[in-house]
């Protein structure tokens, strides 16, 4: 199987000189969370969700107006490529790697695909229930932290998404998408009421609500199926009395096919 067979072709980009509010809008607009950069069709970068909340949150940052940012202030520019022509086994070995989870796919320079992980999720065929796959030891939040809480938490473990927990039931989930869209609310320029506005930011007021879960005894074909109908990239795992179990996410699944 090739790369070509895969990628999709319908893409979303963006110029360098893009707002970076038009930026977040386009994400939500099309359910991503990450945009190519492109310059006469030439690929010169791509803005993730998790580099924009880190950006905005940092502490020499927060006097700058997200009005004034661009695409080019966030992009990332280290990054691999795919050919069409590729075999699709050399991407599927970097999977659950360090790095971007969307790869572009590219002749010459010429952007003409990417390839997501809910594009690899349609491979999986695997019978195995969640409960073999799942990780059980969560990073999770309440609803009442603190927002940076969760930004540190998920950037000192590098995941993308945190289950939010209240007497061991799952309240919500919170990612990096909505992080970046909260901090870019903050318009802002004064250096003191941005610090305020941060330290008083609390999850529940962002998170989202509507939690789409697995059980134990669901396969990971099942799982795929309902990311995919679904667009979330995880699935917190409940037991029948709504206790959550563990969390699995597309690269679990996906290491099955990978495997």
């Amino acid at each position: 199987m090739k790369v070509r067979d895969v990628m999709a072709t319908g893409i979303v980009t963006v110029a360098k000189d893009r707002n970076l509010k038009d930026v977040l809008h386009l994400m939500k607009q099309h359910n991503i969370t990450k945009i190519p950069v492109v310059e006469d069709g030439d690929l010169v970068g791509i803005v993730t969700d998790g580099h924009i909340a880190d950006k905005l949150g940092r502490q020499h940052n927060r006097t700058v107006l997200v009005s004034t940012m661009h695409a080019s202030s966030v992009m990332e520019k280290d990054f691999i490529v795919a050919h069409p022509d590729e075999d699709l086994d050399v991407l599927l070995g970097d999977v659950g790697k360090p790095g971007l989870t969307m790869v572009p796919v590219v002749q010459g320079r010429k952007l003409v695909g990417v390839v997501t992980k809910a594009d690899l999720l349609r491979l999986v065929e695997s019978k195995a229930p969640l409960e073999s796959i799942m990780k059980k030891e969560l990073k999770s939040v309440s609803p009442g932290e603190r927002l940076i809480h969760a930004r540190r938490l998920l950037l000192d473990n590098d995941i993308a998404r945190l289950p939010v927990l209240e007497g061991g039931k799952v309240r919500g989930i919170i990612a990096e998408h909505e992080i970046a869209g909260a901090f870019a609310d903050l318009k802002t320029a004064d250096a003191h009421v941005q610090r305020v506005n941060i330290k008083d930011l609390q999850v529940e007021s962002y998170m989202r609500r509507h939690v789409v879960t697995g059980h134990p005894a669901m396969s990971a074909k099942e799982a795929a199926q309902r990311m995919l109908k679904e667009h979330v990239g995880a699935l917190p795992v409940v037991a029948e009395n709504g206790t959550i179990q563990g969390i699995v996410t597309r690269t679990d699944l996906i290491r099955t096919f990978a495997a």
